[in-house]
């Protein structure tokens, strides 16, 4: 029976030593909550930069979209580059080049330098989700438990949009903007340092998880993974979009900069949740039948919080975060399941690439309508983009049952 397996490429030696997957995903882990909180972070910096540098809401979204842009615009050239250089090299590297761009930011006077700064911090954030998660993935395909893996992966991730930026909004409260960011940018340098020791104390049998990769891979589906690349897109897009123009609205109710710290952190939190807590519906009652209620709460929830006074709002957030977030994890989650294990890395950039390519946009594109609408309208139009995802879902649901029917075994 050894022998068997070890033909196949089944060995149970992954599971007996468990050191080199809990290293993996604690590293993976790490690199995503400080490249996520590194991104959110911005969220609440661009009311001061608004008022520092007199800039438009055009222009606000176009420093947003510069970030996000320049990430998603990379993700693809990393996972081709990875293959020569070394995802994890690359993974260090690019976080110690995202920490080194918010010292830059630090340093900006005016509009220029602060938009080349946020680009070189989207470079570096670009290694982060295609990496990390391909990593992962694996590393986890041989003993088993990839989709808990990712689970907490995400999850990290939402831990550091929740308490990074939280932190920033109290730091202004004693220290200046550019301070708060220095701070953010040395963050970045030390969880490179800590990155680096991680990945350099694990010892992953490669080749043995590469052929238990390939063995339990599915048949995958073309048309569902396109269907999922566009729920995905818009999912994010509206995303982002309302969390550009969030600050606003609460800046309009009467909030402080300590009041939109919170309000962030209170949207995250729901969202961390979310992710954990949608993973298992979408187990229980599916892909589409999840999206459905996720997204169509979403679109309720964000008109809510246009005509909700600043208590109301607050109270909201986190049930709001679970539905805007919850939906992600749910997509994101389908992504092995529509692709197959030799192409996954890529499958991962091409996903990530879009949905965070779309999130670059839509503060621009809102942005200019919020300049001639008003923030209220630019967000109620958000919500109704939102639903064009509802179709979408099916067309998502009709692969993973073709990619299903094809797998091994059926």
């Amino acid at each position: 029976m050894t022998d068997l397996n070890e033909k196949i490429g089944l060995s149970e030696a992954p599971p007996v030593d468990a050191s080199p997957r809990r290293r993996t995903l604690l590293a993976a882990c790490s690199a995503h909550a400080v490249h996520d909180g590194l991104t959110d972070v911005i969220y609440v910096l661009l009311p001061i930069w608004q008022l520092q540098f007199g800039l438009s809401f055009a222009q606000i979204g176009l420093l947003r979209g510069a970030y996000s842009g320049t990430m998603a615009g990379f993700q693809l050239l990393v996972s081709r580059a990875a293959k020569r250089w070394g995802r994890e090299r690359m993974l260090v590297g690019g976080t110690a080049l995202a920490g080194l761009a918010y010292l830059f930011v630090g340093l900006a006077d005016g509009l220029q330098l602060l938009l080349l700064a946020l680009m070189l911090g989207g470079l570096g954030a670009s290694t982060q989700h295609p990496l990390a998660s391909s990593m992962v993935s694996d590393t986890f395909e041989a003993g088993g438990g990839v989709k808990e893996a990712l689970s907490q992966y995400n999850f990290a991730g939402d831990i550091g949009k929740m308490l990074i930026p939280a932190l920033v909004g109290v730091l202004l409260t004693v220290v200046s903007w550019r301070t708060s960011v220095t701070l953010m940018g040395l963050l970045g340098l030390v969880a490179a340092g800590l990155l680096g020791w991680l990945i350099a104390a694990r010892n992953v049998p490669a080749s043995r998880l590469h052929k238990a990769a390939k063995v339990s891979t599915g048949s995958g589906s073309v048309s569902g993974l396109r269907a999922l690349l566009v729920t995905g897109v818009l999912d994010s897009a509206v995303r982002m979009g309302f969390l550009t123009f969030l600050p606003f609205l609460l800046t309009n109710k009467g909030a402080g900069t300590a009041g939109i710290g919170l309000a962030l952190a209170l949207l995250f939190v729901g969202g961390a949740f979310g992710k954990l807590l949608c993973g298992y519906l979408g187990a229980r009652i599916g892909m589409m039948k999840t999206v459905w209620l996720t997204e169509s709460a979403t679109a309720l929830l964000i008109i809510l919080a246009v005509y909700l006074p600043l208590t109301g709002t607050l109270v909201m957030l986190p049930l709001l975060g679970l539905a805007l977030n919850g939906t992600s994890s749910v997509l994101y989650g389908a992504v092995p399941e529509l692709s197959n294990a030799e192409k996954r890395e890529h499958a991962f950039a091409l996903f990530y690439t879009g949905t965070i390519g779309g999130g670059a946009l839509a503060p621009v594109l809102f942005g200019r309508l919020g300049d001639v609408t008003g923030i209220p309208v630019a967000v109620m139009t958000l919500a109704a983009i939102l639903l064009l995802t509802l179709p979408l879902s099916w067309c998502v649901q009709r692969g993973l049952d073709r990619a299903a029917q094809r797998a091994p075994g059926r």
